[in-house]
């Protein structure tokens, strides 16, 4: 799950946060979790608007998941938040 919100406090690039909860494992699987996510997330700095700030919130079936697979999973997850991003600013500009 990935929530995405345009920032009003000036910075030089998107600001990403990770939440992975005790649901997920224990802490060596939590922490693999979080490595794994951190390195996806890296690769696709690029393409994450430099205003947005990012919350990364891991589910249970993460810690199962293959490499590549979470990878896809969180680019699905990108994309909704941008499109519900990009809606909920198209909104505010409308009122």
């Amino acid at each position: 799950m990935v929530h995405l919100v345009t920032r009003t406090d000036p910075g030089p690039g998107p600001v990403v946060g990770f939440v992975v909860s005790k649901g997920v494992g224990n802490a060596v699987v939590r922490n693999r979790v979080k490595r794994r996510l951190r390195a996806l997330v890296r690769d696709r700095l690029g393409a994450i608007p430099a205003d947005s700030g990012v919350v990364v919130r891991a589910l249970a079936p993460a810690a199962t998941r293959e490499y590549a697979a979470l990878g896809s999973d969180l680019d699905s997850a990108l994309d909704v938040a941008r499109s519900r991003n990009r809606r909920r600013n198209e909104g505010m500009r409308a009122r």
